[in-house]
């Protein structure tokens, strides 16, 4: 890596694709890290029919934005109703917003990107 004095990074490029090596379907979601710095973390989620334990609820320290890619998904919300996704729809999530997976269906695939909560 370089610096200019313009403050670019150069940094090495690396590439991939969302759906390439899916891992096989398996009794837990599979999280894997597509990209990480400082304030932003981007995974890529496969669920295979995957919910949430019952009790269970996401409450996450980071702001969270994700994109259901591939299959569909049922997500649940402390005090507001349920919502279901498909291919193509999105939902930002403020850091500490209770939610959880109620339902997903069969080779479901999730962008999630994770940034740091802004302090007001």
């Amino acid at each position: 890596m370089s610096n200019d004095p313009s403050g670019f990074r150069e940094v090495s490029t690396t590439r991939g694709n969302l759906f390439a090596d899916l891992p096989d379907a398996g009794p837990e979601e599979i999280f894997e890290t597509l990209f990480r710095n400082e304030s932003l973390r981007i995974e890529r989620i496969v669920s295979d029919g995957q919910a949430s334990p019952p009790d269970f609820w996401y409450e996450q320290a980071e702001d969270e934005w994700v994109l259901l890619v591939r299959g569909e998904a049922v997500l649940e919300f402390d005090e507001e109703p349920m919502i279901e996704l498909h291919p193509g729809d999105w939902v930002a999530l403020p850091a500490g917003r209770r939610h959880r997976v109620a339902r997903t269906g069969a080779r479901t695939v999730w962008l999630a990107i994770h940034t740091q909560a802004r302090v007001a």
